[in-house]
């Protein structure tokens, strides 16, 4: 008899070998902990070093944890639809693979999606944020922009829709995802529009946030496909690109 997953948790990885091990034994101490039903799966976007054996022995002995594996390399945006389309619970969890968000901070989303939440955002840019470590000034710089412009295009009222810590409730990551098309770094942004799209309620809220120097977001290389995306997610709607998918019922 199969149980009902109480939790899955999606985590993008290209070539994470040296830091997913941590984190799936972080995660998955944290959740046993708390005697949840739980997956993990981790979706090895490419990777050309030992990610894949890395993941592969941890699911050898937690049959909690899955890999999902493909080739070539496809994008972040990919990846997370890739995972999301996988989990098998109603309640999903995005995480990076850094964990620069502890998983502890899951029972701050989930207290806010108790209040008729349906997807809650992590977040670094609230006045109670906690940021761990120093950021460069360009970077620090390079968000602030990239988030007034995702504002003004596509999602006013988010102050960050970077952070990789978001929980979808309700079926909500299945429905969002099913629709998305993004497979770059701007993919965030095309979750939440398409979560307010399709009447999902969606709240912020602040989390601790350490900061990784070894971030594979690029400020020369990805901003500007980054802006490009969520100008294209802004044509795909005025196109009637995206659609519901099918009930079930």
């Amino acid at each position: 008899m199969t149980h009902k997953l109480d939790l899955s948790v999606v985590i993008p990885a290209f070539n994470e070998a040296g830091r997913i091990g941590p984190t799936i034994e972080a995660i998955s101490a944290y959740l046993k902990e708390r005697r949840l039903n739980y997956e993990i799966i981790v979706v090895s976007d490419g990777s050309t070093d030992s990610t894949d054996s890395a993941v592969g022995a941890y699911a050898e002995k937690d049959g909690g944890v899955r890999l999902v594996s493909y080739h070539p390399n496809r994008g972040k945006g990919f990846a997370v639809r890739a995972g999301m389309l996988k989990a098998r619970s109603d309640s999903v969890l995005l995480s990076d693979a850094d964990l620069a968000t502890p998983i502890a901070e899951l029972e701050t989303l989930e207290e806010h999606a108790s209040r008729g939440l349906d997807v809650v955002v992590g977040s670094r840019a609230l006045t109670e944020s906690a940021i761990i470590g120093w950021r460069p000034w360009y970077r620090e710089l390079s968000g602030k922009v990239f988030n007034r412009l995702v504002r003004l295009l596509a999602i006013p009222d988010i102050l960050d829709t970077q952070c990789g810590f978001k929980y979808f409730k309700n079926g909500s990551a299945t429905t969002i995802f099913s629709a998305a098309r993004t497979n770059g770094f701007g993919f965030d942004v095309e979750a939440l529009y398409l979560a307010r799209k399709f009447g999902f309620r969606v709240g912020e809220v602040a989390v601790s946030w350490k900061n990784s120097p070894l971030t594979r977001v690029s400020v020369l290389r990805d901003t500007f496909p980054m802006i490009c995306e969520i100008v294209r997610v802004r044509i795909n709607d005025w196109k009637k690109r995206y659609e519901l998918p099918p009930s079930s019922d």
